[in-house]
């Protein structure tokens, strides 16, 4: 119960205190004149002053709240190192037991700081917060965490904690921890294929000091550099961006002597390369309705530096025409197939014959250039099979197949099984139906002795486009000239731009489009493993997290050429994949995550809050033993820890049940007043 008087006035506020001015002038004036009865008038005055302001005797009924004290359990990455697991885990229990025995304290649990594979750090605060959300700060008795101490989302102060109410914190983690990291100072997003980047790292330990350590830096698993760094020593390290796509790098540190974690020893960047300008030489033999496809094609590209010749009159003709009133240049063939012809990446022959242009030598070039990396595509028609063929020149080393002759007849092109695999071919716009939806084609290259399975078919069933390796180079074959009318929207058209575009990056070693490849992505918080390969089966991978664990993986398969499997990413750092033929690695996170950038406990980076709220913060284990304080709830002081305890701030919050409300001027007993003040003053009056 609790008992209180209420005001509910029968007038406006300001003609009350209008009448409290009056009274008080005119009971100044009685008193100050000493006149008769004076005492007894002003009285009267305040009983009827008091009947104007209608008070009332009121009477609460109060059911009294809990108080409320939140107990968040750090469950980051670092809280797994050393005897952590066990220590939280032994003050959790203990410090849940403290607290529920004190009468009148709710206790509210909360985990956090999980690593999701995403979350950059450990973020307790923002839980605490979230288990306090609906909780009025009058009933906020204290919080309490239990952590290793780094903790990434620390308030400015005490007043940003949202409540005024003291805060702990008990350290799990021992004092003369000590451990070793890569520390990456400076590194590149991007890289231009062919070029250098510059990687600044440090070598940081904790604990020790003076010691040194070996380096091994590795890119693409391959080890490039070793040396040895004195502990704070910067380094700088050249790496050469080798090919397009995720290039990643390993910095990896020797161990420390009975160091905390081996995980943050391995700092992993991953560098994307980009291709400068693609050079590519197009060579068309002569003017053709389908000459401006491949054109067209490539220099919509802007990244691809396009040098085009067409042979519009060989050197042997004699027309009579003076040279200087000839208006196109000579086909610079020395300086294009002999100087500069490893400058390219990709040479195109669009229905090029023998024509005197181009000597047998620089064919040859043309085959050394390819066996050394380079790549061709022949664009092949009715010259393909002719006497002047360049199948008939040193080409025919590394060309996939041998022409024979030439069929002119209508037909669909397919995909052949090995193209519903290929991912130059797999999935092409209109490929689904039979027949496709896309237009004929009306000749056909015949060809025999073909290198590989086609990955389209012609009339017949014959190959229409072949693609082979020689050496570290590749060669595309497409065995129609008539690839102009999907171009042209002939019938409909069809998926030229994706097929051309698609076999000039294959040609050009474009990592997404490999037949044989093992990859690792992101997606959400899951990592996906995908297999792309020409076999009807994939052999299991086995996984590597961040921390050393391996998992064996069976992969399904989706849709033709491509397996996959999905574990959920939840560590940040290097994963690595394997089927014991090819690798693939991925860094999932930031480069220096700051959960494995300090990884040796503390005290120090919470005391100052916790200390500013009245709490404090020490570790739970004292020698080899834990040491969890009293726990003891305090009423009335600003300060909430001492020798071998901790307090929580109870409050003394309540909801209303219930009102009782007596009016003293109402009804018989308010005319009973009244009367008697103007009774008791008519009668001292009468004297």
């Amino acid at each position: 119960m609790q008992y209180g008087i209420a005001f509910t006035p029968l007038v406006p506020s300001l003609v009350l205190w209008l009448a409290v001015a009056a009274i008080a002038v005119i009971a100044a004036i009685l008193l100050l004149g000493r006149a008769r009865g004076a005492t007894i008038r002003v009285m009267a005055l305040v009983l009827i002053l008091l009947a104007l302001a209608n008070p009332s005797f009121t009477r609460e009924d109060r059911e009294p709240l809990s108080s409320v004290a939140a107990v968040v359990i750090d469950k980051s990455p670092s809280q797994s190192f050393g005897d952590r697991t066990r220590q939280t885990e032994n003050a959790k229990e203990a410090l849940v037991d403290g607290l529920k025995k004190i009468k009148g304290l709710e206790v509210r649990v909360v985990e956090a700081g999980q690593a999701d594979g995403e979350t950059d750090g450990t973020k307790l605060f923002g839980a605490l917060s979230s288990a306090l959300s609906d909780v009025p700060v009058d009933r906020v008795a204290g919080a309490f965490l239990v952590t290793d101490g780094r903790v990434h989302d620390i308030p400015a102060n005490a007043a940003a904690l949202g409540f005024q109410a003291p805060l702990h914190a008990l350290v799990t983690g021992r004092k003369d921890e000590r451990d070793r990291r890569i520390a990456i100072s400076a590194a590149p997003r991007f890289g231009i294929v062919g070029q250098t980047q510059t990687i600044t790292y440090r070598l940081d330990d904790q604990g020790v000091t003076g010691d040194r350590a070996k380096i091994v830096v590795r890119h693409d698993g391959e080890v490039i550099n070793e040396r040895t760094v004195l502990s704070g020593q910067t380094v700088n390290v050249e790496i050469n961006i080798k090919h397009a796509g995720p290039n990643i790098v390993e910095i990896e540190a020797s161990p420390l002597e009975n160091e905390l974690t081996l995980v943050n020893n391995r700092a992993v960047v991953a560098i994307d390369g980009v291709r400068d300008k693609l050079r590519v030489l197009l060579v068309s033999g002569e003017p053709h309705s389908g000459e401006r496809t491949w054109r067209n094609l490539l220099k919509s590209d802007a990244s691809v530096d396009l040098v085009h010749f067409t042979i519009l009159r060989p050197p042997e003709k004699q027309d009579g025409t003076p040279i200087n009133e000839l208006s196109l240049i000579a086909f610079p063939t020395r300086e294009l197939f002999q100087q500069h012809i490893n400058e390219f990446q990709l040479i195109i022959f669009d229905r090029y014959a023998r024509q005197g242009v181009l000597p047998i030598a620089y064919f040859d070039n043309i085959a050394r250039y390819v066996r050394s990396g380079g790549a061709v595509l022949v664009s092949a028609g009715p010259d393909y099979a002719s006497t002047t063929s360049i199948w008939r020149t040193p080409l025919d080393s590394v060309l996939p197949a041998e022409p024979v002759g030439v069929t002119e007849k209508p037909y669909y092109a397919h995909l052949s099984d090995a193209g519903k695999r290929h991912p130059v071919t797999r999935g092409l716009e209109g490929s689904g139906s039979e027949p496709p939806h896309w237009s004929r084609f009306f000749r056909t290259v015949d060809t025999r002795n073909a290198s590989g399975p086609p990955l389209m078919t012609g009339a017949d069933g014959k190959p229409l486009l072949l693609l082979s390796r020689f050496g570290e180079g590749r060669v595309a074959l497409l065995l129609t000239d008539h690839i102009w009318l999907w171009a042209r929207g002939y019938e409909g058209g069809g998926p030229h731009l994706d097929l051309l575009r698609r076999t000039s990056h294959w040609l050009m070693k474009q990592p997404d489009l490999d037949e044989e490849a093992l990859r690792l992505q992101v997606e959400g918080h899951d990592l996906v493993v995908l297999r792309q390969t020409m076999s009807d089966s994939v052999a299991p991978v086995t996984v590597t997290s961040p921390n050393g664990a391996n998992r064996q993986l069976t992969l399904s398969e989706g849709e033709p050429g491509t397996w996959r499997s999905t574990i959920p990413a939840n560590e940040l750092g290097l994963w690595q994949a394997t089927d014991g033929t090819l690798k693939a690695l991925i860094n999932v996170g930031p480069t220096n995550p700051k959960e494995f950038s300090e990884v040796t406990s503390t005290t120090e980076l919470l005391k100052p809050l916790a200390q500013a709220s009245g709490g404090d913060a020490r570790r739970v284990v004292d020698g080899s033993s834990i040491e969890l304080p009293r726990i003891v709830p305090v009423r009335s002081s600003g300060i909430f820890r001492g020798d071998g305890w901790m307090g929580v701030r109870m409050r003394d919050a309540s909801v209303v049940r219930g009102v009782g409300v007596l009016p003293l001027f109402a009804g018989l007993i308010g005319l009973l007043l009244l009367v008697g003040a103007f009774a008791a003053t008519w009668l001292r009056e009468g004297r």
